[in-house]
């Protein structure tokens, strides 16, 4: 969830919970209570949700001197994933 909030801010939970595909709530209140997620805001969208962001001690947690310091985020194509999840199921 985290990793999530980081790379994909600003972001409401119910897309969180989509990209996950389970319920993000007890995820979400965890890393809001250590303080590493806030509340930045709500969106332009119907019901207005609010957008999460990370925060100064997520930064400082990890080391970061600012988000651009984040690992590059590589998507595999559909065909790697597909040969790496077999590959596990054989293993």
């Amino acid at each position: 969830t985290l990793a999530i909030v980081a790379y994909r801010q600003p972001i409401t939970r119910p897309v969180v919970d989509s990209i996950r595909g389970v319920n993000s709530d007890g995820a979400m209140k965890g890393i809001l209570n250590k303080g590493l997620v806030q509340e930045i805001g709500r969106a332009e969208t119907p019901g207005r949700p609010i957008l999460y962001g990370t925060t100064n001690d997520f930064l400082q947690h990890f080391g970061l001197s600012s988000l651009a310091d984040l690992p590059p985020y590589d998507v595999p194509e559909e065909g790697e994933l597909v040969k790496d999840e077999i590959s596990l199921l054989k293993d």
